[in-house]
């Protein structure tokens, strides 16, 4: 069965450069990508991830066709803002398809959690792979990220989604 790789994004550069998570979450899509396999790329612009000339994934895309996957690989991009629209645009994507796909969603280990929440809700009905990549950040930084999470997910959790 063919795999569609949903790659989510994270901050880059003004300049484009993608940073280590956007880069370990690619590296793992490098990993489980075989030929007959397409990806989407998320991310489009936001102040706190993208100020950049181009979206997200447009740099995602770029840097795995840099490291060898082909162009014909791609799907279009989910121009996103933040991880509930990675799943809404992703849904809008897949609902055009016509042929049956396993589904694989790439986030940071950190991540993971909330994004199971999100998709899970968001794409009900599709059979969902998820994988955390692990993110080597330094502890301090680590301890910030879930503390967020953990805010992000309770607060999910209290209000619902909105989308």
């Amino acid at each position: 069965m063919k795999k569609i790789l949903v790659v989510l994004g994270s901050p880059n550069s003004v300049s484009g450069e993608l940073g280590p998570i956007a880069k370990s979450r690619l590296n793992h899509c490098l990993n489980l990508f075989s030929e007959k396999d397409f990806v989407i790329c998320t991310g489009g612009w936001g102040p706190n991830f993208n100020t950049a000339e181009h979206p997200h994934a447009h740099y995602a895309k770029t840097y795995l066709m840099r490291k060898g996957m082909p162009e014909s690989a791609f799907l279009e991009f989910a121009l996103s803002k933040n991880t509930v629209d990675d799943a809404v645009k992703t849904k809008s994507i897949l609902s055009k398809l016509e042929t049956d796909f396993s589904f694989t969603i790439i986030s940071s280990d950190f991540h993971l959690e909330r994004v199971k929440l999100i998709f899970g809700e968001i794409l009900a009905g599709y059979t969902l792979n998820f994988e955390g990549v692990i993110s080597n950040l330094d502890d301090m930084e680590y301890k910030k990220v879930l503390l967020h999470e953990k805010k992000a997910i309770a607060t999910i959790l209290q209000n619902g989604l909105y989308y």
